[in-house]
């Protein structure tokens, strides 16, 4: 397959009339300042790289436009989360996430890191395979064309006060094991795929005791892996009472960090914290939309791409399923607390976009437009009513979803023309929904 690009983000930047050949789904040929060879497909717009969805929790999609609306905290906000989880199963897991990463792909995300931690049935009821509800979660991705990280997730306990770990409330029953020994023994259990890549996950300082970081940690070792790290004040203060330590020095303490470990959200961590974050090579992913509904707080995304700490992107509980959108609340949100304007030049938000976040999900030859690498691109449309008139090298800035035209993946064209293989994706997604919210 051909295609010709009048503008396209290559490695080296922006890049005008741009061949990109591709052969066995990766990319043979990317070459700028060519005319279109004969039966070549011209790509509209500008296009980037695929795009990496760092941090996904695939049932949370069925809360949008349910919680929005309700006076509270993540904590109050958490309740209905719960309800929900309770309400799935395999089958019925497998057509919301199959509608989630549909609309993921239509947004021009190409990976999803899947931070899974709905393992059994209401009142922690085992499946006879274990990992039923990570095979949906598998199967899912695979329906929907795009390649999936699944970072199986350890959780243990309830929560963590001042005077430590508390009990797992009845609605958490679905999310923990017995044990770290039993989650990791679980999880090596998952059978391998050719879209897939099984990291691990440690839910949070909360939910993970420090005598079981380290396990997860050495289970984990040479693949991804994430945590939710500092999400909320509360579990900062929470951590420094009863460990005395913040959550970014109690996993340094316990081998958490490093260069294949990912810290989600970040938003209230300190410049200790940033350092340690750093000089461990600790990645963050940050998820604005998802921060802002929850009422979490504004992180200091600066100071961490300052220090040296990668940066990559999610949108979490899909309160909006646009990493363009994600990527423009980095800027906008840098802009509102610190004055000033453009403090992440443009280049860094397609880095956070594509390639810092495929690496940091275990898929490093993606997320690039050069020869050898996945063949994976996302053209979006300069001639809409959001994006008429935009240069090509600030579309990142003005874009959105619904600008995406066309992305393909592997070479396999999954969306086109704003539509998807899959067919009427609201649709499926109405489907997927409606029936869980039905006497709740």
């Amino acid at each position: 397959m051909i295609w010709h690009a009048a503008a396209a983000w290559l490695p080296e930047g922006l890049a005008s009339d741009v061949t990109l050949e591709e052969k066995d789904g990766r990319f043979a040929v990317v070459a700028p300042a060519t005319h279109p060879a004969p039966g070549a497909t011209r790509l509209p717009g500008v296009v980037f790289p695929g795009l990496a969805n760092a941090h996904s929790h695939a049932f949370h999609r069925a809360l949008r436009g349910r919680t929005h609306g309700a006076r509270g905290t993540f904590w109050t906000w958490r309740s209905l989360m719960y309800s929900v989880a309770q309400r799935l199963d395999p089958d019925t897991y497998l057509a919301l996430a199959r509608a989630t990463y549909a609309e993921m792909a239509l947004s021009g995300v190409t990976t999803v890191g899947e931070f899974h931690y709905l393992h059994h049935g209401a009142g922690g009821r085992p499946y006879s395979d274990p990992n039923a509800m990570g095979a949906a979660v598998v199967q899912a991705a695979a329906e929907a064309g795009v390649r999936l990280t699944l970072l199986d997730t350890c959780y243990l306990s309830g929560g963590l006060a001042y005077d430590g770990h508390l009990a797992l409330a009845p609605a958490q029953l679905c999310f923990a094991d017995a044990g770290a020994e039993e989650w990791a023994e679980r999880a090596s259990r998952i059978p391998p795929a050719s879209h897939l890549v099984t990291g691990a996950a440690i839910h949070s300082v909360r939910a993970v005791p420090a005598e079981a970081l380290g396990r997860v940690a050495e289970a984990a070792a040479g693949r991804p892996l994430h945590l939710h790290l500092s999400e909320q004040q509360v579990e900062n203060n929470a951590c420094t009472a009863y460990y005395g330590a913040s959550p970014a020095h109690l996993c340094e303490r316990h081998g958490v960090l490093g260069p294949s470990t990912t810290a989600v959200h970040a938003t209230h961590v300190s410049a200790s914290d940033i350092a340690s974050l750093a000089s461990s090579g600790t990645a963050a992913c940050l998820c604005p939309t998802t921060e802002r509904d929850l009422a979490d707080g504004t992180g200091p995304a600066r100071q961490l791409a300052d220090a040296g700490v990668p940066l990559c992107l999610g949108s979490d509980q899909h309160a909006v399923v646009d990493l363009l959108a994600e990527a423009q609340a980095l800027e906008m949100d840098e802009r509102a607390v610190s004055g000033e304007r453009a403090r992440f030049p443009i280049a860094d938000l397609v880095t956070a976009l594509t390639v810092t976040g495929h690496g940091r999900l275990g898929w490093p030859d993606a997320g690039l437009l050069r020869a050898g690498a996945r063949a994976d691109l996302v053209a979006v449309r300069l001639d809409t009513v959001r994006t008429a008139g935009v240069e090509p090298g600030q579309a990142v800035l003005v874009a959105g979803a619904g600008d995406v035209d066309t992305v393909v993946i592997e070479g396999r064209t999954v969306v086109a023309g704003g539509r998807h293989a899959l067919g009427d994706a609201g649709r499926l997604l109405a489907e997927a929904i409606d029936p869980l919210w039905a006497d709740l």
